[in-house]
């Protein structure tokens, strides 16, 4: 980073690209990447933890960042949403003299946060700074879907006129609308002490596995929260909480999308700074307290006059398709030619199976009454014998026996079969 003077007087800083450090990232990566499908291929960690993404996601925002004209529109961006904060403030561009590897905006004079001292913070009003950065966060991540993903401490700078400014914005994150909606909802039931709800906002976020298992993820993120409920700064930071919930979803067979762990990670150093202004700031009264706010915001973002076109259209199209499919429907109706599929039980199957039950029943009912029988027939003399016994009573019994043995074989060689069945059904 470089400081200089333009023509008009204004100062500037000038970020210029060290040579050769797009092609050496691209090696590193390259063997980043090899290290992963290797892991992937010979761990057996859960499918949800995939190396190979993450690297991927690392690589698609290194690029971003080692691309200075993208950063700089993420600065001109940055600064059309944080225009509502008058705490905060990001460096702007200057047109027209910035590039792919070259990037000049305007200097920022100030210290870093971690440099202030204990004395340099009482004459800020920490508290009010800090309420402001988490506000400007949550309207980034929560309207705007576009957050600045790194801000630690060294890239955090007091202004002489106390502001808080945003530098080194190359690495940026992005949301989409639903995700939007389900995240913002997650962190409310989560600074409400409401686990259940958090576990389902975490589920529509993420995509279930074949080792998907409900159960443990609600009772990981249930006892996650209950843990950090109405915990201050000092104790748990939301960043950290947003991370131990991915790692539940994670252990309980949920891939999360990979923006997710980029904003933790976001939440992480903007909690660390959070701390640094006012120790005793609580994150989970801060996020119910703008949450009316933000919903307004999202209702009017919403209503912006591409989604209103958007959806005038689609309304349209379906007036317009709606009397031929109402004549359509009452017309086969009309000629008893209207047919309901429904996706039920197959009814020869249960039928087959309610008759197999049924034999077996039967024939128990009759090996019993052959051992009663047997017994009865114990008691009547006759000279037909066998091993010393009435000759009827011991048929009696040894029919039954065979019986008996015959049906056992019959069920356990039956219920064998049926899981061999319906495990080649799964593996095809």
């Amino acid at each position: 980073m470089h400081r200089a003077t333009l023509r008009d007087g204004r100062r500037v800083a000038v970020k210029v690209q060290r040579p050769g450090i797009v092609e050496r990232a691209e090696e590193d990566l390259a063997v980043l990447a090899s290290a992963a499908e290797f892991l992937d291929r010979h761990t057996n960690l859960s499918e949800a933890y995939r190396f190979a993404d993450l690297i991927e996601e690392f690589r698609r925002s290194l690029a971003r960042e080692l691309d200075y004209q993208a950063e700089a529109r993420h600065l001109q961006r940055l600064d059309e949403v944080l225009e509502p904060f008058p705490r905060l403030m990001v460096p702007r561009p200057v047109k027209g003299l910035s590039a792919e590897r070259v990037l000049t905006m305007e200097y920022v004079k100030g210290r870093k946060i971690t440099d202030l001292s204990p004395l340099g913070l009482i004459d800020l009003d920490g508290k009010e700074l800090a309420d402001e950065l988490f506000a400007g966060y949550l309207e980034q991540i929560l309207v705007a879907g576009f957050f600045h993903a790194d801000p630690h401490p060294g890239n955090v700078f007091i202004t002489e006129d106390g502001r808080l400014a945003l530098l080194d914005v190359g690495m940026v994150g992005t949301l989409g609308p639903e995700m939007q909606e389900a995240l913002l909802r997650l962190l409310l039931a989560a600074s409400e002490g409401r686990g259940e709800e958090a576990a389902d906002f975490i589920e529509r976020m993420g995509e279930p596995l074949g080792s998907f298992d409900r159960t443990v993820l609600r009772r990981a993120v249930g006892t996650i929260v209950s843990e950090h409920r109405d915990s201050t700064m000092a104790d748990i930071a939301v960043g950290r909480l947003v991370l131990e919930m991915s790692v539940a979803a994670s252990n309980a067979g949920l891939r999360l999308p990979a923006e997710l762990t980029l904003l933790g990670k976001a939440l992480l150093h903007l909690d660390e700074i959070a701390r640094t202004l006012a120790p005793d700031f609580e994150p989970n009264e801060a996020i119910r307290r703008h949450a009316a706010e933000l919903s307004g915001k999202r209702l009017r973002a919403g209503a912006s006059l591409r989604r209103i076109l958007a959806t005038s259209h689609d309304l349209a199209e379906f007036m317009e398709r709606l009397p031929a499919r109402a004549n359509l429907i009452l017309d086969r109706l009309a000629n008893n030619e209207l047919s309901v599929h429904v996706d039920a039980l197959d009814h020869r199957m249960l039928l087959q199976g309610a008759q197999t039950i049924a034999n077996r029943i039967v024939v128990g009912l009759v090996l019993a009454a052959l051992i009663v029988g047997a017994a009865m027939l114990m008691q009547v003399e006759t000279r037909f014998r066998i091993f010393g016994y009435p000759g009827f009573a011991m048929l009696c019994f040894l029919g039954a026996a065979a019986g008996g043995i015959a049906l056992v074989l019959t069920i356990v060689l039956g219920d064998v079969r049926g899981r061999a069945g319906r495990k080649g059904t799964r593996d095809r």
